[in-house]
C-alpha cells in the first residue's frame, strides 16, 4: 500500500518515538494537518507563534535530552522560526523543524508565500534538507534525527514542497543509519587522556570548568566523580549550570562576566585548568590574553571545531564527555589519593578564603523587593526540585547566581543567542515533557513580553506555568549597561508608561494573576502559585535601580570586576577592582 508523504512524515515521527510536535498550521501544510487530525500516538500543540513553537521544542528537548519537533507552514511561518532555530544551534539543542515549501515547480518564481528557508537557516542549523521526491523522505527523516541527535547536537531543518507531501509511494523506513562524511569523535585519545591524567595529580591549583556538553552527554556522575576523588573545584559556565551539584562545597558557581568573585579569582590563580565540554565564550573569558595565564589547559569537548578555536590548549581531548570521563576516572585510580588531599588542601583553603572575601550579596535592609530576594525565596520553597527556565538579561543572570541547580536538565536558558522571549514557551515544553514538575520561568517585564501570547498555549493545554516576573520597569541589563557605561542615558530603556498590568493580562487568557509590590508579599504570593494547578503569573515589582554584580567590564580580564560597594564608594562608573 503506498503512503503519501503527509502520511509518510508520520509514520516516520512514530518509528523515532516522537509523541509531541509544535506547530502552526498553514495552506501548503494543510494535508499534514489533515493528517493529524484522526491521529492517535502524536499530538500537536497549537502554540500562537512559529518562534513560540520552536522554543517550546527546545525548552522539551533541553529537559528531556531528546529531539524536540516543529512543524510549520510556508514563508513567514517558517521565517518565524529562525530565532529559535538560531537560539538552539547556539546552545547545542538537538531540533527537527519541518516547513512547508511551495511545490516544487513555483521554487524560486516567488509564489505566494514562498521563502528560501533552506537558504535562510544554512548559517544556523547543523544541516538542512529540501526534500524534491517523496521516494527519498523517509531517509531523509531518519538522516536528520540521527545528525540532530549525536555528535554535537543541533537543529535540522526539513523543508517539504507541497507536491513531495501529496505524492505517493511505498514507505520504505531505514532502520539503521550510516553517513559516510558524519562520523563523530565518541572514544577520546588514550594517550591524551593518560597525559590529562598526569596533568591533574601534579597539579598544585587546579580547576574544573564544566559547561552545557557535560549535561548534554549525561556525564554529570562521571564529573561528579572526578571532583570529588581528585579533590577539583568546580565552576559551571551558564549552559552548565546542574551539571555539578551548586550546593556542593567544590562549587565555584558560575565563571566569567556576571560570575562568583571566587570563580574568577580561582580561574585566573590556576596552574590547570580542566575545561569540560565547554567553548570558552567570551562571556566567561573575559579579555582571552589576559585569562588563566599561568594555567595550562586540558579541553574536552566532541567538536573538534570548538578546541582551540578561542584559547590555547595544552591538552585537547576530541570525544564524548561522559565517554572521555569514564576513562580519565579509570586513570586516576591508579594515582595516590591521600598525596592529593595534601596538595589540595592550601588551595582549597584559598578558594575558601576567596568565598569568605566577596560572597554573592545584596542590600537585605530594606522593603523593597530585591530581584535576589525572590531567587533565594523560590530556591528556599523549592528545595532546588523544579525546572527553572529564564528569559534573557538581568533576570537571567540573578538566576544564574542565586539559584542552586543540583541536578542537570533543571536550568533551561538560552545562552549564546541570548534570545528574549525564550523562557515561557521553553516553560511550555518543560512542562509537557513532565507534566508533574514545577515549572517556573523567571522573567523581565520586558523579555516576557517577545512571546506573552503562549500564555494561552498554557491555558488551553492546561500546563501549570508559573511565571515569576522581575518587574523594575526598565529593559534592566541594557539599562544597567547605559547607567554604567553612558553617563545614565537611558535611550529608550525606560518602560514606565508601557509596562501593562501583568494581573490583568493573566486573567485576559484565563491563568491566574498575582502581584507582590513589598518584601513580605513576596514569600505568600510564591506559596499561593506553587498551590495552583494552573497558570500563574506572579508580579514582583522590584528595585529598579537594582544591578547584577559582579560585573566584568567588556574587554576586561575576569578578575577585573566591578562591586556594588566599590561603585557606590567612589561614585565612579567604571572603577575596575582586581
Amino acid at each position: 500500500m503506498k503512503l503519501s508523504g503527509a502520511e509518510i512524515l508520520l509514520e516516520c515521527l512514530k518509528k523515532e518515538g516522537v509523541k509531541h510536535i509544535f506547530g502552526y498550521p498553514g495552506g501548503v501544510v494543510l494535508n499534514i494537518f489533515d493528517q493529524l487530525h484522526d491521529e492517535k500516538e502524536l499530538k500537536l500543540i497549537l502554540t500562537r507563534h512559529e518562534q513560540g513553537a520552536v522554543h517550546a521544542a527546545d525548552g522539551y528537548a533541553r529537559a528531556t535530552g531528546k529531539a524536540g519537533v516543529a512543524l510549520v507552514t510556508s514563508g513567514p511561518g517558517a521565517t518565524n522560526t529562525v530565532t529559535g532555530i538560531a537560539t538552539a544551534a547556539m546552545d547545542s539543542i538537538p531540533l527537527v523543524v519541518f516547513s512547508g515549501q511551495v511545490p516544487t515547480l513555483l521554487i524560486g518564481n516567488d509564489a505566494f508565500q514562498e521563502a528560501d528557508i533552506v537558504g535562510i537557516t544554512r548559517p544556523c542549523t547543523k544541516y538542512n534538507f529540501l526534500v524534491k521526491d517523496v521516494g527519498d523522505l523517509a531517509q531523509i527523516i531518519k538522516e536528520a534525527f540521527y545528525i540532530a541527535t549525536t555528535g554535537r547536537p543541533g537543529p535540522v531543518l526539513i523543508d517539504l514542497p507541497k507536491d513531495v507531501t501529496t505524492a505517493k509511494t511505498d514507505f520504505v523506513w531505514p532502520e539503521s543509519i550510516k553517513m559516510r562524511s558524519y562520523n563523530p569523535t565518541y572514544e577520546g585519545n588514550k594517550w591524551m587522556i593518560s597525559q590529562a591524567a598526569h596533568a591533574i595529580a601534579k597539579a598544585k591549583k587546579p580547576v574544573i570548568v564544566a559547561g552545557g556538553g557535560v549535561i548534554i552527554s549525561g556525564a554529570s556522575k562521571e564529573l561528579k566523580e572526578l571532583a570529588e576523588h581528585a579533590k577539583l573545584p568546580v565552576a559551571m559556565t551558564l549552559m552548565g549550570l546542574g551539571a555539578f551539584p551548586g550546593s556542593h562545597k567544590l562549587s565555584l558557581g558560575m565563571p566569567g562576566m556576571h560570575g562568583t568573585y571566587y570563580a574568577n579569582k580561582s580561574i585566573q590563580e590556576s596552574d590547570l585548568l580542566i575545561a569540560i565540554g565547554m567553548r570558552f565564550d567570551d562571556r566567561v573569558t573575559g579579555k582571552v590574553s589576559a585569562f588563566a595565564p599561568h594555567a595550562k589547559i586540558i579541553h574536552i569537548d566532541i567538536d573538534p571545531t570548538s578546541i582551540r578555536k578561542n584559547v590555547r590548549v595544552d591538552i585537547p581531548i576530541v570525544g564524548d564527555v561522559k565517554r572521555v570521563l569514564t576513562t580519565l576516572n579509570k586513570v586516576l585510580k591508579g594515582e595516590v589519593k591521600e598525596q592529593w588531599k595534601e596538595v589540595r588542601k592550601a588551595w582549597l583553603k584559598q578558594i575558601d578564603d576567596f568565598k569568605a572575601e566577596r560572597p554573592l550579596t545584596y542590600d537585605r535592609d530594606t522593603d523593597i523587593i530585591k530581584p535576589q530576594f525572590v531567587i533565594e525565596k523560590i530556591n528556599e520553597l523549592t528545595k532546588g526540585d523544579a525546572i527553572i527556565t529564564t528569559e534573557v538579561g538581568q533576570n537571567q543572570m540573578w538566576t544564574a547566581q542565586f539559584y542552586k541547580f543540583d541536578k542537570p536538565r533543571t536550568f533551561l536558558s538560552s545562552g549564546g543567542l541570548g534570545t528574549m522571549g525564550y523562557g515561557l514557551p521553553a516553560a511550555i515544553g518543560a512542562q509537557l515533557a513532565f507534566p508533574n514538575k514545577l515549572v517556573i520561568d523567571i522573567a523581565g517585564d520586558g523579555s516576557i513580553q517577545m512571546n506573552i501570547q503562549e500564555l494561552a498555549t498554557a491555558v488551553i493545554n492546561r500546563f501549570p506555568v508559573k511565571v515569576a516576573i522581575l518587574n523594575n520597569r526598565f529593559l534592566g541589563m541594557v539599562r544597567q549597561w547605559q547607567e554604567l557605561f553612558f553617563k545614565e542615558r537611558y535611550s529608550h530603556t525606560r518602560l514606565d508608561e508601557s509596562v501593562p498590568d501583568f494581573v490583568k493580562i493573566a486573567e485576559a487568557y484565563n491563568a491566574v494573576g498575582l502581584r507582590a509590590v513589598k518584601r513580605s508579599e513576596v514569600e505568600p504570593v510564591l506559596k499561593e502559585a506553587f498551590k495552583i494547578k494552573r497558570p500563574v503569573l506572579m508580579d514582583f515589582v522590584i528595585d529598579w535601580k537594582e544591578k547584577v554584580y559582579p560585573m566584568v567590564p567588556a574587554g576586561a580580564a575576569i578578575d577585573e570586576m566591578l562591586f556594588l560597594e566599590e561603585v557606590k564608594k567612589s561614585g565612579k562608573k567604571l572603577k575596575a577592582v582586581k
